[in-house]
């Protein structure tokens, strides 16, 4: 199992458990257990009943959480830095003997087939899983998180079980803690409870099959009779490891659709014309693609006006190199806003897991601004370009 520590000057520790399995995974299995196990694995251990793992952290003022991914599930926890040793121990215990007991898995099974519901009262949710579903079609990554309400109907304790004995190994896992310990004393706990739970006997670390999505071009408008409208335009972008493109990917969709208000489109959508409710753009990094998409949702009036703007902003994008002080004044936003994330402890434990589980190895801070120094004009003209090339750029619209 790999491990990561760091010390933070806080009062509070982090602690998670990243595990490279996710819903591409789920090969032999119902479609959305990984989502589901993830749901469920609070409820119970060989020494734990759910109602004791549930107070657990509760009692210390702590929390406990996790999520899925398609490519992976984390469980995470925030306590006490006296108490990050009962956090650790309390995430590998939930991951190497988790039990799955039948009655507790019928009552969870409701909850989240009520979540899967519940996406229908979300068009601005649901417009991009259909989206990605479309264009990763025929892929592991077109599976829906959440699975389908058929699916996870059909899901049972023991093949939960199975799952987890399958999927859950130490080559597959990542435990990263920070705390305002010192590291060789954090690092010296971890070691113990990597140990108790799972042994010193190295495992070999199964390398998941990659392959490239098949090209998909689509323009679908499905009437849903919202009074929003909700659309996505995009296409498949550099992937986790195309180290350079992926980089020049990230600052070119900061600056064309990225949190502040003083991105393109929000400039242009938003404060200047007051066209719509929210845009933004969203970049996902994949093992083996990537997808980058811009998300907005208007009044239908103003569909075209957005549509419009949209394609005319990115054209500008792919045509017109950035002048070096608009580069460089987008590489110190970009920068900023990665140095504020990174000061949160959860942020940045959980990340250091994202990092093990990809690269083996977390990259310094330095080594990621010496990168984004590193873009050129150029490289945004080009990246802009093999994203939104107009014959590879698909749209998805509920009316």
């Amino acid at each position: 199992m790999r491990y990561a520590v760091h010390k933070a000057g806080s009062a509070v520790a982090y602690c998670a458990l990243s595990i490279k399995v996710g819903t591409r995974d789920e090969d032999g299995f119902h479609s959305g257990i990984a989502h589901f196990t993830e749901h469920t694995i609070f409820k119970g251990t060989k020494k734990k009943s759910a109602s004791v793992i549930n107070g657990y952290l509760d009692r210390l003022g702590g929390e406990l959480n996790a999520y899925t991914t398609k490519e992976e599930i984390v469980l995470h926890a925030t306590v006490l830095k006296e108490d990050f040793r009962k956090a650790g121990s309390l995430l590998l215990e939930l991951a190497s003997s988790s039990v799955f007991p039948e009655k507790e898995i019928e009552t969870e099974r409701g909850v989240v087939i009520d979540e899967i519901q519940s996406y229908k009262d979300s068009p601005a949710d649901d417009v991009y899983d259909r989206f990605e579903e479309k264009i990763f079609e025929g892929h592991p990554l077109s599976k829906p998180i959440l699975g389908t309400v058929s699916s996870v109907k059909k899901i049972t304790s023991e093949e939960l079980r199975r799952f987890v004995s399958e999927k859950f190994i130490p080559g597959l896992m990542a435990l990263t803690v920070v705390a305002p310990l010192e590291e060789k004393l954090l690092e010296k706990d971890v070691l113990k409870m990597i140990s108790k739970f799972f042994g010193e006997t190295p495992s070999e670390i199964p390398v998941r099959p990659l392959s490239t999505p098949l090209f998909r071009k689509f323009d679908i408008r499905t009437d849903k009779r919202n009074h929003e409208v909700n659309a996505v335009i995009g296409g498949l972008a550099p992937s986790l490891y195309e180290e350079k493109d992926r980089y020049a990917a990230i600052l070119m969709s900061n600056i064309l659709g990225g949190p502040a208000s003083n991105s393109i489109l929000n400039s242009v959508l938003r404060e200047k014309n007051g066209w719509v409710y929210a845009v933004e753009t969203s970049y996902t990094q994949y093992s083996d693609s990537g997808l980058l998409a811009v998300c907005l949702g208007c009044d239908k009036s103003n569909l075209d006006k957005c549509l419009a703007a949209v394609k005319k902003e990115i054209v500008r994008l792919q045509t017109i190199p950035l002048s070096p002080s608009k580069l460089s004044a987008a590489k110190k936003q970009l920068l900023g806003q990665l140095s504020i994330s990174g000061d949160n402890g959860e942020s940045q434990c959980l990340s250091m897991g994202k990092n093990l589980l990809s690269f083996g190895r977390i990259s310094p801070n330095g080594e990621i601004r010496s990168k984004i120094g590193e873009i050129s004009s150029q490289d945004i003209l080009d990246v802009a370009r093999r994203i939104f090339d107009p014959s590879r750029t698909s749209t998805l619209i509920f009316l």
